[in-house]
C-alpha cells in the first residue's frame, strides 16, 4: 500500500480562505491531489467526514532548544498538530558559541533548556541547523539568540558592546543571517541579554534588517534605565523604527493585574502600525507562565553566568544579601512558585517554594538559593493561576479578542522538561482550536 486517502474531511489551508470539503490523497508521503478522488484497493483510506485537516501548526515560540536534542520525538507537540517550532526565543540559546561559551551557556540555561549533549557544535547557525535537520521529529527555525551574541563577544559580564565589540557582535549576526537565520531574539528579562542598551539592540538588528528577518523580543523589565522610554514597549517600537527591522512582541498578553485591559496594552503598537511600523504578536492561552529561578536574582549577581551566581551563594553575607532582596524586594510575588523541573531532587517537582519553605522553616528567598545550589542551577518552576476565577476567564476572553486580530498567532512558550511541566508544553493548540474557539468563536 503505497498511498494514503483522507476522505471528505473539512479543510483549512491556512491561507485565511473559508474552509472547504474534499479529498486528500497522500502518495509517497506527499500531497499529490486535493479533488474528488476514488477509493482503490492499494489505497489506505481514511473516513474523515466531520473531522478537520489542516497544514500542520507553526509554534512561533518555544523553549525546545535542548529538549530536542534529548527526546527526539517531541510527542508534546506532534499531538497537537505542531510541525515547526522557533528556536532561540528570548535570546536563549547556543548558537553561534565557541565549545568553552556553549559549555558556559547549557550550564547557565539548564533550568529552562535541559542539558543536551556536551559534544555539540554550535560555533555557527549552519552547525546549530545541522544538529536538528532530519534528525529530530519536527521542523525547525532559528532565531539567533541575543544572549549568545553577547556572551561570545563580551563573556557573562556587564559591559556595553561598543567599537570591536559591537563590530564582532553585527559580524555574527549577519553570518547567522546569512546561513539562515530567520531573525535575531532577545530577551530582556535574562541575562546577559539585559546588560544591553537601546543603541545596541538597534545596531544588531540593522543588521537583520538587510535580509528582512524579524526582531522577536520578550520585553525589557530589568535594567529599564538602560532602554528607550525606560523599556517595554516602547523602546522595542523605537528599535524597529530606527532599525527598519520587523518587530515580533513575544508572548503580548493579559495577566492578573491587566485583565480585562486589551485597548490599554494595545494602543501604542496599534498607533505604531498606523504610522507603518511591521508588527506582530503572539501569546499562549494560559492566565500565568514558566521560566528558571535564575530569572529572579538582580543584574549584579548574573556577573561571571552560573559559576559566578553559585560562588555568591556559597558565602554567607552575600547569599543573605540575594535572599533578602527575593524576600523584600523583588518586584513581583515568588510565593506561588511551583517547581517544575528538578532533575536531582524531583520529589520537588510539583511543589510549591511556600510548601519547601515551610518544611525547612527557612524565607522563600533563602529557599531559593538552597534549592539552587544543591541542584547547580538546574531548576525551572511555574507559577500558580489566579486565586480569582473570573480574573481567569477574563484572562481567556482577552486571549480570544486579541487572537481574533491579523496580526496575532499563537506560542506556546513550552518548557519540556520535567515530570510537572506548565500545560502549555502539550495544551496551547487543543486549547486555542478547541476550547477556546467553542466557547468564544473569536477566530
Amino acid at each position: 500500500m503505497t498511498s494514503i486517502l483522507i476522505k471528505s474531511p473539512m479543510i483549512y489551508d491556512g491561507t485565511g480562505a473559508p474552509p472547504f470539503v474534499s479529498d486528500i490523497l497522500i502518495k509517497n508521503n506527499k500531497i499529490e491531489s486535493i479533488s474528488n478522488i476514488e477509493s482503490t484497493s492499494d489505497r489506505l483510506v481514511i473516513e474523515a467526514h466531520g473531522l478537520a485537516a489542516s497544514p500542520g501548526f507553526i509554534d512561533t515560540h518555544t523553549h525546545s532548544d535542548g529538549a530536542l536534542l534529548n527526546i527526539p520525538q517531541h510527542a508534546h507537540s506532534l499531538r497537537q498538530g505542531v510541525t515547526t517550532e522557533i528556536l532561540g526565543q528570548d535570546g536563549l540559546s547556543y548558537a553561534p558559541l565557541s565549545r568553552e561559551n556553549y559549555l558556559l551557556n547549557r550550564k547557565y540555561l539548564s533550568g529552562i533548556l535541559g542539558l543536551p549533549p556536551k559534544d555539540l557544535d554550535m560555533s555557527s547557525v549552519t552547525a546549530f541547523r545541522e544538529n536538528y535537520d532530519r534528525k529530530v521529529s519536527i521542523n525547525t527555525a532559528y532565531c539567533i539568540a541575543h544572549g549568545a551574541i553577547r556572551l561570545e563577544t563580551v563573556g557573562f559580564n556587564d559591559k556595553p558592546l561598543r567599537d570591536t565589540s559591537l563590530g564582532k557582535a553585527k559580524e555574527l549576526v549577519r553570518r547567522g543571517m546569512e546561513e539562515g537565520a530567520v531573525g535575531l531574539a532577545t530577551g530582556m528579562s535574562y541575562f546577559p541579554n539585559a546588560w544591553s542598551d537601546t543603541e545596541e539592540i538597534i545596531e544588531l538588528c540593522s543588521v537583520v534588517a538587510e535580509f528582512g528577518g524579524v526582531y522577536v523580543t520578550h520585553l525589557r523589565d530589568k535594567n529599564i534605565d538602560r532602554g528607550f522610554g525606560g523599556g517595554g514597549i516602547t523602546e522595542a517600537l523605537e528599535i524597529s523604527k530606527r532599525s527598519g527591522v520587523k518587530l515580533h512582541f513575544s508572548h503580548f498578553r493579559t495577566d492578573e493585574n491587566t485583565a480585562g485591559e486589551v485597548s490599554n496594552r494595545i494602543e501604542e503598537i496599534d498607533q505604531a502600525i498606523s504610522e507603518g511600523v511591521d508588527v506582530s504578536l503572539e501569546l499562549y492561552p494560559y492566565p500565568t507562565g514558566s521560566t528558571f529561578p535564575l530569572s529572579f536574582f538582580p543584574s549584579y549577581a548574573h556577573e561571571g553566568g552560573l559559576a559566578g551566581l553559585l560562588e555568591k551563594l556559597r558565602n554567607p553575607n552575600e547569599k543573605k544579601l540575594l535572599a533578602d532582596y527575593l524576600d523584600n524586594d523583588y518586584p513581583r510575588p515568588i510565593n506561588d512558585a511551583v517547581f517544575s523541573y528538578v532533575p536531582k531532587a524531583p520529589k520537588y517537582e510539583g511543589i510549591s517554594l511556600a510548601r519547601i519553605a515551610k518544611e525547612r522553616e527557612v524565607s522563600l528567598g533563602t529557599t531559593i538559593c538552597d534549592i539552587l545550589l544543591e541542584n547547580e542551577g538546574e531548576l525551572g518552576y511555574w507559577g500558580s493561576p489566579p486565586l480569582s476565577v473570573a480574573v481567569w476567564e477574563q484572562i481567556n476572553q482577552d486571549a480570544m479578542e486579541f487572537l481574533s486580530r491579523p496580526d496575532y498567532m499563537v506560542g506556546s512558550d513550552s518548557i519540556p522538561l520535567g515530570s510537572y511541566p506548565h500545560p502549555r508544553a502539550y495544551g496551547t493548540f487543543p486549547r486555542v482550536v478547541g476550547r477556546f474557539q467553542r466557547k468564544y468563536n473569536a477566530m
